[in-house]
């Protein structure tokens, strides 16, 4: 099993409060966040797009593992995950996240690609984990 951490500090009332979130590598290191970044567009980071970056690098290294098991590597690939979330039930939910995938792998087709592509968006682990909708635009190059 691999055990990897995140950690938060939060001061204050949801509105006037100061977080800063932090990574077990110091990747992320006391990067503020607050309801101002999360909701008002502020300087900062969010949970929300903390987990896009975590969910695209993990779709990113899945579609790598998929493409490789047809001896396919890729040259490139570049994904962006955009993570809606909305009010919902009287508070707020993470409803739905978009995978936008770009890859180049010589000796690939499309129709290979893509297969992996949905293959990836299924089984990457954080795929597995996120209790909302997850589509899909992925574009062969």
């Amino acid at each position: 099993m691999i055990n990897k951490s995140g950690s938060a500090k939060w001061s204050g009332g949801l509105k006037d409060g100061t977080g800063h979130v932090s990574t077990q590598t110091g990747a992320l290191s006391d990067q503020p966040y607050g309801f101002n970044t999360r909701f008002e567009g502020e300087p900062g980071t969010n949970p929300e797009e903390i987990l896009g970056a975590a969910h695209a690098a993990c779709f990113s290294m899945a579609l790598s593992m998929v493409l490789g098991q047809s001896d396919l590597t890729p040259d490139n690939i570049e994904t962006k995950a955009t993570v809606s979330l909305e009010e919902k039930d009287g508070g707020f939910a993470i409803t739905k996240v978009h995978l936008d995938v770009t890859g180049s792998v010589p000796n690939a087709t499309e129709a290979q690609f893509l297969e992996a592509a949905n293959g990836a968006k299924e089984n990457c682990p954080l795929s597995k984990v996120i209790n909302a909708e997850i589509t899909m635009d992925a574009k062969f190059v």
